[in-house]
């Protein structure tokens, strides 16, 4: 019998896999390097370990701006676990993050 490797994620049932993110931004402007900083920071303390971020500049890649239909920047795209959800502003308000991602404020 083999045993499976344990995650601090195990007992918690709102977290089903790895959650993949994406980020929108707009250079570096003030506002996206606060949203970068700040989405970084929470992941790093509540997801360690299991999520993957991608940031996209929209200068850089207009075309995935516009095939994620993203309104506002900065914006971020939860896109795993499924539903999909959207957040607007610089990331800086912990408890709309726990709530958008669906994770227990912990």
């Amino acid at each position: 019998m083999t045993e499976q490797p344990h995650s601090p994620f195990d007992n918690d049932d709102s977290i089903s896999g790895e959650y993949r993110l994406r980020l929108y931004v707009t250079g570096a402007t003030p506002n996206s390097a606060r949203a970068i900083v700040n989405l970084k920071e929470f992941c790093e303390t509540h997801l360690k370990d299991n999520y993957e971020l991608e940031i996209i500049d929209v200068y850089q890649q207009p075309l995935s701006a516009e095939a994620d239909q993203v309104i506002a920047i900065p914006m971020l795209i939860k896109l795993a676990p499924m539903p999909q959800r959207r957040l607007i502003g610089d990331m800086s308000d912990t408890q709309k993050i726990f709530k958008g991602l669906n994770l227990a404020a912990g």
